[in-house]
């Protein structure tokens, strides 16, 4: 689908340049002669784009012992909260996404417009993990309630806790 667009923009750049640009076809540039710049897109044919904003580990709550280490994308702000991992189509188990809020409350996320399966950690302010939502439906618009109260959540790939032993109870630690 992204192909797709990239073609219709080509072709309407393409146009818009032959239509009165003569010489100049650089989109964004004004019959005064002054270029206007557009920010780049950061989606790529797998979706958005990772950024690596820092690391996270998962501990054990027995010993605290780190049962795993991955790097996190974080989403803080409400309209990186609402983007997500929409549109992405694949991400390795080294990474996640941590989604921090302002406050405690109970959460609950959906997988409208993912489309890879998510395995969602929510996290309370003492970063224990207080409950976990395995092998998220892709695209589904079922909501999927925390059932406490949670600060963070953390979507990694579905199957990621069973694969690596992360439980209800289990601490994070992250530095961004």
């Amino acid at each position: 689908m992204q192909l797709h667009l990239k073609c219709i923009l080509l072709a309407a750049l393409y146009t818009a340049g032959c239509q009165g640009n003569a010489g100049n076809n650089t989109a964004g540039t004004a019959d005064t002669g002054t270029v206007t710049t557009t920010p780049a897109v950061t989606a790529t044919s797998n979706g958005s784009e990772f950024k690596k904003d820092g690391t996270l580990d998962f501990l054990s709550k027995n010993q605290a012992d780190t049962i795993r280490k991955i790097d996190i994308q974080v989403a803080q702000t409400d309209q990186q909260r609402e983007d997500g991992l929409m549109y992405r189509r694949s991400m390795t188990d080294e990474q996640g996404m941590l989604f921090i809020f302002p406050d405690m409350e109970e959460r609950s996320f959906w997988m409208k417009n993912t489309y890879i399966s998510l395995d969602i950690i929510y996290i309370d302010d003492k970063m224990e993990i207080v409950s976990i939502q395995k092998y998220a439906t892709p695209l589904s618009e079922e909501g999927l309630p925390s059932f406490k109260k949670a600060k963070y959540v953390l979507e990694v790939n579905g199957g990621f806790c069973d694969k690596y032993h992360i439980a209800y109870g289990d601490k994070i630690s992250f530095k961004i």
